[in-house]
């Protein structure tokens, strides 16, 4: 049985212990997570979630994802502007699916 869930303005597809990359979740390593808004379980399309349905993880670690370079530069004009942007990410495992 699969679940798509919906946290951090993206969705993700998952069943249960499987180990997803997501933005930063509050908590720390080992601590529980719910995930309410699911779109997806059991062969149930929510419009536009499914009532009484829930995903149970657990946070795995808190890390930072790779350093994107942010580049800006307008041609003939001398404007150039360098920034560096590192994205906070939370290491979940998924433990339970209810739907």
């Amino acid at each position: 049985m699969f679940a798509v869930i919906k946290t951090g303005a993206k969705q993700y597809k998952v069943t249960k212990d499987d180990v997803i990359v997501i933005e930063r979740v509050k908590g720390e390593a080992g601590d529980k997570v719910t995930f309410d808004e699911v779109l997806m379980a059991d062969g149930k399309i929510g419009t536009p979630m499914v009532a009484g349905a829930s995903v149970e993880g657990e946070i795995v670690k808190q890390s930072r994802g790779e350093k994107v370079i942010v580049f800006k530069k307008r041609r003939r004009q001398g404007y150039k502007r360098k920034n560096g942007h590192k994205q906070e990410l939370s290491v979940v495992k998924i433990t339970d699916i209810k739907a």
